[in-house]
């Protein structure tokens, strides 16, 4: 056999053994999140993917459909998996204690991004201060109202009764139009579940139920993209206001037509992105803080062109 062959059968021999020791060797992560619906929660796993692909980890994902118990069931089979460390976006933080505090038990640190887990064992919080995004958001409503709508305003909600988050969301916009001292009725606050037909339905009974209405809050994605597919079809866009969360392309219109005025916009694909960086080095026998806070912003039509791209 001649030299150079050798030589070549030796190097791939090596390249073969080598992935194979990587991948026997490599990380392995359970993404638990909250449905695949949402373009949020979607967005999550994207950035979650591309930061265990740079790190040579595994990530499975698994989809709850907005099941409380599923995420429970899920963390329970990743212990008994033996995997690395779990990532979850928990719908019951209550609920979900102690499947965390199972996975802590077995040695397999648990990072709650999006919610946090009230006095839980996970090892960090990775995500948005929601009570305090929810309070700017009311702040920027209330600033409106008074300097756009007179002082005066009728306000209906859709929410996700069964979202720790979003009901932060709405206690702390609540909070902030309250303190405002302007002349806002809170009207009726309907459950959209998650879910955005069910939003949609929600918010079509709101608006009928409430011809007075001048304004409406919605306190996640889906609910917000079923509040603005009822005002559409309701013909409401001349007479209702739309706040809420997450951008889509069906909001970035309503906010180009003048009838969306203002979303708070988070980073979900940061947040996957860190929450997998801080398993990465918890592995490496490395800390994390605790809570790791990404900012949100405000988006009106004075800043919404930066974030037309992620949507076309």
């Amino acid at each position: 056999m001649r030299p150079f062959t050798l030589l070549f059968r030796c190097a791939a021999l090596i390249a073969i053994c080598s992935t194979a020791m990587g991948s026997a060797f490599a990380d392995t992560f359970a993404l638990v999140n909250i449905n695949q619906q949402a373009l949020f929660f979607n967005q999550i796993n994207e950035g979650a993917q591309k930061a265990a692909d740079a790190a040579g980890a595994k990530l499975v994902i698994f989809n709850a459909n907005n099941v409380p118990s599923a995420q429970n069931d899920a963390i329970e089979n990743y212990i008994t998996q033996k995997v690395d460390g779990i990532i979850l976006v928990a719908i019951d933080v209550n609920g979900v204690k102690p499947a965390i505090t199972a996975a802590k038990a077995a040695g397999i640190p648990v990072i709650a991004i999006d919610a946090q887990i009230p006095d839980g064992d996970n090892v960090a919080f990775i995500g948005v201060d929601n009570a305090k995004a929810g309070e700017d958001i009311g702040k920027f409503y209330a600033d409106y109202v008074k300097s756009e709508m007179g002082g005066t305003a009728k306000i209906g909600i859709v929410g996700a009764l069964n979202s720790f988050i979003q009901n932060q969301r709405l206690d702390g916009f609540k909070k902030a139009v309250t303190d405002s001292g302007l002349a806002i009725t809170f009207l009726d606050t309907v459950d959209g579940q998650n879910v955005q037909e069910t939003a949609m339905s929600a918010s079509e009974n709101l608006m009928t139920a409430n011809p007075d209405m001048t304004t409406l809050y919605a306190t996640g994605e889906p609910a917000l993209l079923g509040a603005v597919s009822a005002v559409t079809s309701q013909g409401r866009t001349g007479d209702v206001k739309v706040f809420g969360w997450d951008l889509t392309k069906q909001v970035i219109q309503g906010i180009d037509d003048g009838w969306v005025v203002a979303v708070v916009q988070q980073d979900p694909a940061g947040e996957g992105k860190a929450a997998v960086e801080a398993l990465v080095k918890l592995k490496k026998g490395e800390t994390v803080e605790p809570i790791i806070n990404i900012p949100v912003t405000i988006v009106t039509k004075d800043n919404v062109d930066k974030y037309r791209a992620m949507f076309q």
